[in-house]
């Protein structure tokens, strides 16, 4: 039972993580390289795709869509997808995909001279299932090393966890008030019901020992 019970948080834990992990915006400071726009397939990745941008046809199985090339400081690739969010989950309410692509288009560099850019997105990049980041905010920044301190993150965390801790702590007074006497009584009432089977066997069992002999 206590390994159902921790396999059972375990699971949980680990939906929570990644569920804030893929929501809440993260931000790399990188090199824009090209700036482009594909015609786009949706299959079985695309759950991992905005809806369409506000005010076009909706339940399209295609669509064009912005990307954004970028090179980290490492020298590796890193792309990002450029898509509204609108009204939809999560809440970023970014409906300025066209201006954010122009930014990005007027902030490319190349290697030798090189603008370093802090590049708000949020989600994955899962290069086997053609999943990419979506990105929100381009901001050019003069010092690629600079310390980038998630503020927005850790209040929405505390946020959370304050919320669960309340929660908890209004859970297990309830338990202490409502469950746990009601357990308890139920408890003394099988227990007396047990003593009360046992005394009526014994005196069964005595009566049929008068007729044996």
């Amino acid at each position: 039972m206590q390994y159902i019970k921790w396999t059972f948080w375990g699971i949980v834990t680990l939906v929570l993580v990644a569920f804030f992990h893929y929501t809440l915006p993260q931000r790399d400071i990188v090199r824009i390289a090209d700036t482009y726009e594909k015609r786009v397939d949706f299959g079985e990745n695309s759950i991992f795709w905005a809806k369409e941008d506000t005010g076009n046809a909706t339940g399209t199985i295609n669509r064009d869509v912005f990307f954004i090339q970028t090179i980290k400081q490492n020298g590796k690739p890193l792309v990002y997808r450029n898509e509204d969010t609108g009204w939809g989950w999560p809440p970023y309410f970014k409906f300025d995909t066209s201006n954010l692509q122009t930014q990005a288009s007027d902030l490319k560099s190349t290697s030798e001279n090189p603008k370093w850019v802090m590049v708000t997105h949020y989600g994955w990049r899962i290069e086997f299932w053609s999943v990419f980041p979506n990105a929100i905010g381009v901001k050019q920044v003069a010092d690629p090393d600079m310390t980038i301190i998630p503020w927005l993150n850790i209040i929405i965390l505390l946020i959370f966890f304050a919320i669960v801790w309340a929660i908890r702590v209004r859970w297990i007074r309830f338990r202490q008030r409502r469950i746990d006497p009601m357990v308890d009584n139920m408890d003394e009432g099988w227990d007396n019901l047990t003593d009360s089977a046992r005394e009526k066997r014994g005196r069964l069992g005595r009566w049929l020992s008068t007729w044996r002999r």
